[in-house]
């Protein structure tokens, strides 16, 4: 358990040789006039072959003895881009020979130590800044099913991996994501808009 709260210490500009996870493009191209015009992109080193950078998780998790109300899983993690706490889906890294179903599945047991049953959702390719980047990922949605009561297993953290998984109930989740505003963090638009939505059928 962390004992000390992160904080950024310093921030300075870095060149592409001391990169080792992203680099700086500057992109030519011809817009619809026929000028040609230059934009400056940051892009992953770390695409594999799949073409697919990331994968996000939204677990749906379901008693089957409906102990406990349709409820989803969340983290809170520290990010030095913004040197704040981030409330945000599950995320990974695809890794080399893995579909995003094998890298959600992965990744879900590994941050929260929930084992998925079952795949009910893929994503197209999809991207979150393509102003700024061609970073790209596929949202996969995994049923997690528990036999009665709501019980948390133990995470799979690498060393150094500092995450905090919450369960929260799916009808709820606008309210948490408020009340985490309140607390000084920031919610991820993903998450922010997957909630929305979800709020926006019920209303509608």
């Amino acid at each position: 358990m962390a004992q000390n709260a992160p904080k950024v210490l310093c921030s300075y500009e870095m060149s592409p040789s001391e990169s080792k996870w992203i680099t700086l493009k500057k992109i030519k191209y011809v817009d619809e006039d026929g000028i040609e015009r230059v934009w400056e992109s940051a892009e992953r080193r770390t695409r594999k072959a799949t073409g697919v950078d990331a994968v996000a998780i939204f677990a749906v998790i379901r008693s089957k003895t409906n102990a406990f109300p349709v409820s989803t899983v969340v983290i809170e993690q520290y990010r030095p881009p913004i040197g704040k706490y981030n409330f945000n889906h599950l995320s990974g890294l695809i890794d080399e020979g893995e579909t995003a179903q094998q890298a959600a599945l992965r990744e879900l047991h590994e941050e929260t130590g929930f084992m998925a049953h079952k795949v009910l959702q893929v994503s197209p390719v999809v991207v979150s800044d393509p102003g700024m980047t061609n970073a790209n990922m596929q949202l996969v949605v995994l049923a997690v099913d528990l036999e009665d009561k709501m019980i948390k297993p133990e995470p799979k953290l690498d060393p150094g991996e500092h995450i905090v998984a919450r369960v929260v109930e799916l009808t709820k989740l606008v309210t948490e994501l408020k009340d985490y505003d309140t607390k000084g963090f920031v919610i991820d638009a993903r998450l922010s808009h997957l909630a929305s939505g979800m709020e926006l059928v019920q209303q509608l």
